[in-house]
């Protein structure tokens, strides 16, 4: 039986980003403040490169509650350490993921389409959560799919056996918008990483979600 995951805050890592500050005391500075789940996402390192970062980080996280998983590279998982790995449409299948991570660890899959969704079906309990998006258009990964909006990531919520949590160029507002649409949480590069104070800029993403949603608020008062 796999551990509920909060998706809530969900930091995807960028090195570049993260410049001199670097990747490990990013990462330290946003658990303190509010990231729920934290993602090793490096595609430029190699493999010997990215482990050591990983493990860094597994230290780093280790006490916190907060679990790591790694982007792409299911293989590396258990040397690193990490809860489990993210995988996308393009990576490795997810039935081949889950043989290589084991029955205990986190899997999540990237969708853009609904069609990608009713595709996953057949999988069941070997995937826990879905990745949405990207939702607005974003700069961090090039090639990213096209951006499909605040209707599509609610309609893939609806239409989802799984939790979902949505990322592309979401940070203030958009925040409060996705929480709005049912998802989980909102995964965030660039709102936290390369920010000029990491720790205020997470504690306002948690802020944000955690704040009432309007129709909430409406029925609290009423």
């Amino acid at each position: 039986m796999r551990s509920a995951l909060d998706l809530s805050v969900y930091l995807v890592t960028d090195t570049a980003l993260c410049g001199d500050v670097g990747v490990v005391a990013t990462v330290r500075a946003a658990v303190a403040n509010g990231v729920s789940l934290v993602q090793l996402r490096d595609p430029e390192a190699d493999d010997d490169t990215f482990v050591a970062l990983g493990r860094e980080l597994v230290d780093e996280l280790r006490g916190t509650g907060v679990p790591l998983i790694v982007n792409d590279r299911v293989h590396l998982t258990e040397a690193i350490g990490a809860a489990g790995a993210h995988v996308g449409q393009g990576d490795l299948d997810a039935v081949p993921a889950r043989r290589l991570l084991g029955p205990a660890a986190v899997l999540g899959l990237s969708v853009q389409t609904l069609d990608h969704v009713e595709a996953a079906r057949e999988l069941g309990s070997v995937i826990d959560y879905l990745g949405v998006g990207p939702v607005w258009a974003q700069d961090t990964k090039p090639d990213a799919a096209a951006p499909g909006g605040l209707d599509l990531l609610r309609d893939i919520v609806i239409a989802s056996p799984w939790p979902c949590v949505a990322i592309g160029g979401i940070g203030g507002e958009r925040v409060a918008a996705v929480r709005r649409t049912g998802a989980a949480g909102v995964a965030v590069v660039s709102a936290i990483c390369g920010r000029p104070d990491i720790a205020s800029a997470t504690a306002q993403v948690r802020r944000t979600w955690d704040q009432p949603a309007d129709d909430e608020t409406g029925a609290r008062s009423r």
